[in-house]
């Protein structure tokens, strides 16, 4: 493909900064960036015609972490790194539904809660006896008790064979697409240009910046890059510790007086559900295949739709008639730490990426971090 003069003039030529990714990270990459230094010329770069990972296909959650999962990391990682981390997830929710507005991404507190089964008392046992522990490390940060046990809610959620039920009183829920749809909007009129259906092939250091060779054959020059594709990072940065991660969902019809009403986490977050107005939503099940579930296509698998429609049937909507209207899947950026890699990585060449299935919290410290990399050298 050869561009026009009139192509080349508009959206290629003195390119400060080309942000890959066109998702959460990507897109308020992209807003600090030209917000903190206007006269920059900044470009996103999208291959899909909708941002091609997680961003638009995860269950929107806001969440900042389930008991069981907050007790799993600290197992594997210091005090200081887990809760630095819970309050990123915090505070970046908060500056998300700040710079949106909570209306405009239909954000409901409802609060998250982590369900225990019959089969789950030794996982609830242990997170009830940690529970003053959690919440005395969490009041630094949201200041108040963030968990507590609301056993007296199961009956009234509709839940089966449910013994125990912890709550999370900070987290919510919002609508993924209108948020993605507000935030570029809310970028365009900075004046960013967002090119969909273009593919980056080949990232190049030049002496004066980089070189970005296209699916169509033609090159882009530019100062800088932003590599904010999260699972598909390796693609481009093979050094970095990440790996994709497929979650697969469905969602349900219309259920008539359907009494589920929050966030849920199950088996430490590995399924989650949620109301979405009368339907459910759920998700999960990467843990029953977790090495065919590392990869980078889009997919569902029979076992692990089997094992969400299990849930439905045995612990959700038992003995409710419903049916399943859509099935889909998204691309994670997972590792061995959940902190995101935020970092110039070669001259010139950022990235933001990894994660770790908390893009809706994360996103917005993690893009105003990486823009201020950037802009420390403009």
């Amino acid at each position: 493909m050869q561009l026009s003069f009139w192509e080349k003039s508009q959206w290629f030529d003195n390119v400060d900064v080309v942000v890959l990714g066109s998702g959460i990270v990507g897109l308020h990459s992209a807003y600090f960036i030209k917000k903190n230094n206007p006269r920059l010329n900044v470009i996103i770069i999208e291959r899909g015609f909708l941002p091609y990972g997680a961003s638009t296909r995860n269950a929107g959650f806001a969440c900042i972490g389930s008991a069981s999962e907050i007790l799993n990391d600290l197992e594997k990682e210091s005090e200081e790194n887990v809760f630095q981390r819970v309050e990123k997830r915090y505070k970046g929710l908060l500056g998300l539904r700040e710079l949106l507005g909570d209306e405009n991404i239909d954000f409901q507190q409802n609060s998250g809660f982590e369900i225990f089964t019959e089969t789950d008392g030794k996982s609830f046992r242990e997170c009830e006896s940690k529970l003053e522990y959690l919440n005395t490390q969490l009041k630094f940060i949201t200041k108040d008790n963030t968990y507590i046990l609301s056993n007296e809610r199961i009956e009234q959620f509709g839940l089966n064979k449910v013994e125990n039920l912890i709550q999370n009183k900070f987290e919510g829920q919002l609508d993924t697409g209108k948020m993605m749809y507000v935030l570029s909007e809310k970028v365009r009129c900075l004046g960013v240009k967002i090119l969909n259906g273009l593919e980056i092939k080949q990232i190049h250091n030049e002496s004066n910046g980089v070189t970005l060779m296209t699916s169509e054959g033609f090159q882009i020059n530019a100062g800088k890059v932003v590599i904010c594709t999260n699972g598909f990072a390796k693609e481009f940065l093979s050094e970095l510790s990440i790996s994709p991660g497929r979650a697969q969902v469905l969602i349900t019809g219309e259920i008539k007086h359907l009494k589920l009403h929050g966030s849920f986490h199950y088996q430490g977050g590995f399924y989650y559900f949620r109301n979405v107005n009368n339907r459910v939503l759920i998700g999960g099940g990467r843990n029953l295949d977790i090495q065919g579930e590392t990869t980078t296509k889009f997919g569902l698998t029979q076992p692990i739709q089997a094992s969400i429609e299990n849930l439905l049937n045995e612990i959700i909507l038992s003995g409710i008639e419903y049916k399943i209207e859509q099935r889909w899947s998204g691309i994670m950026g997972l590792g061995e730490s959940k902190s995101p890699i935020i970092q110039e990585i070669r001259p010139n060449i950022y990235c933001a990426v990894r994660l770790g299935g908390m893009g809706v919290a994360l996103g917005y410290l993690v893009g105003m971090e990486v823009a201020e990399l950037v802009n420390q050298n403009y």
